[in-house]
């Protein structure tokens, strides 16, 4: 059934896939799979298992509850703004069918931090973890204030706060990556979960698109500032050769397939930097248990996917987790601390795991 209404789905636009998704799920329509139970322990939060659902899927907080039922130990809303804001003009959302990918611009699209505080506050319990991600207005005078507002006003209702810096998509937020506006805008987050009176887990998203000495500064000033962890990466502005889907030209994020290399990458980029330092999220691409795995053995405590989702539908989350339990018993690891960080190497990790799965 889930696969058929997968199927249809993708006849569609997008876009109006995407919020027939966020509907389905906000009413709790879902399939019920059984989930392996993969426990781990992050930032001082324990997780059911290590798969979540990014942020840029439920914009507005609005079914986070009906995403973790599908078998997501973790799921992110957002990205969140202060104010509302319509976002960039459609069409804003590409499927790229020939290479398994997405363009979006939707630039933050969104109700603000009071309709989301409102939906946060009708879910008292949740299965899983929830996690908070906030951003800046378009229009905004005070990007760096705009970040401090949402977590203060939003702060007290997640189990982690994640600022994100790395969209493509709302003009000049990834410039608040550089050096010296960085530990501002840190600050500016710490303050916000002082005033929201949270004790929670601060994490930073960054960019795909950096250069090694950006990742090293970016990595080294959120030890320096006591960030508790990374999310590498978001979308790409960049575009490999090779893409063949008309919409290829299209500007915003490239999410999906294509990603899924340089985002490994980055990610065992900041782990060698981090060493262990930083609670580690990998991104990007994700869509088969081994691509899940290969980013745990660069080094990722957890892994998160959306574009997966959008293409294969419902079920994913469910044969990832049971493609991940098989393949660490195939390395003979009976937790995934045992496997975390193991070939540190993104090539070696992406073929090893590969192996792996295309030998079980």
């Amino acid at each position: 059934m889930w696969r058929l209404a997968a199927a249809v789905a993708r006849y569609l636009p997008a876009e109006a896939a995407h919020r027939a998704a966020v509907q389905t799920l906000r009413y709790n329509l879902g399939p019920r799979a059984h989930i392996p139970d993969l426990p781990v322990s992050v930032a001082g939060l324990s997780f059911a298992n290590p798969l979540g659902l990014a942020a840029g899927f439920d914009k507005d907080a609005a079914c986070f509850d009906g995403a973790m039922r599908l078998g997501f130990g973790h799921v992110e809303v957002g990205t969140i703004t202060p104010l509302p804001q319509p976002g960039n003009p459609r069409p804003r959302v590409f499927r790229l069918r020939q290479d398994a990918a997405v363009i979006n611009r939707y630039g933050f699209n969104g109700k603000g931090m009071a309709a989301a505080a409102r939906n946060l506050a009708k879910k008292a319990t949740r299965r899983g973890i929830l996690g908070v991600n906030v951003g800046a207005n378009k229009t905004s005078e005070d990007p760096i204030r705009d970040y401090h507002e949402a977590v203060a006003r939003l702060g007290g209702f997640a189990d982690y706060v994640t600022l994100n810096i790395s969209s493509p998509n709302t003009p000049g937020l990834r410039d608040l990556q550089a050096g010296e506006i960085l530990p501002h805008l840190l600050a500016a987050g710490r303050s916000g979960l002082a005033e929201s009176g949270a004790a929670v887990p601060l994490f930073l998203k960054m960019a795909p698109d950096l250069e090694p000495a950006e990742i090293r500064a970016v990595v080294e000033r959120c030890i320096e500032e006591g960030v508790d962890g990374i999310i590498a990466t978001n979308t790409t502005i960049s575009r490999p050769a090779g893409l063949r889907s008309p919409a290829a030209s299209e500007s915003g994020g490239l999410s999906g397939a294509p990603l899924f290399e340089l985002a490994t990458s980055v990610l065992a980029d900041v782990a060698k930097i981090a060493e262990g330092r930083l609670a580690l999220l990998g991104v990007g691409g994700v869509s088969t248990g081994w691509q899940a795995y290969a980013k745990i053995l660069v080094g990722a405590d957890l892994v998160q996917l959306y574009t997966g989702l959008a293409l294969h539908g419902p079920e994913l989350p469910a044969t990832i987790l049971r493609d991940l339990e098989r393949l660490l018993a195939c390395d003979g690891c009976t937790s995934l601390s045992e496997a975390k960080g193991q070939i540190k190497d993104p090539q070696k990790a992406i073929s090893h795991a590969l192996h792996l799965a295309q030998s079980a």
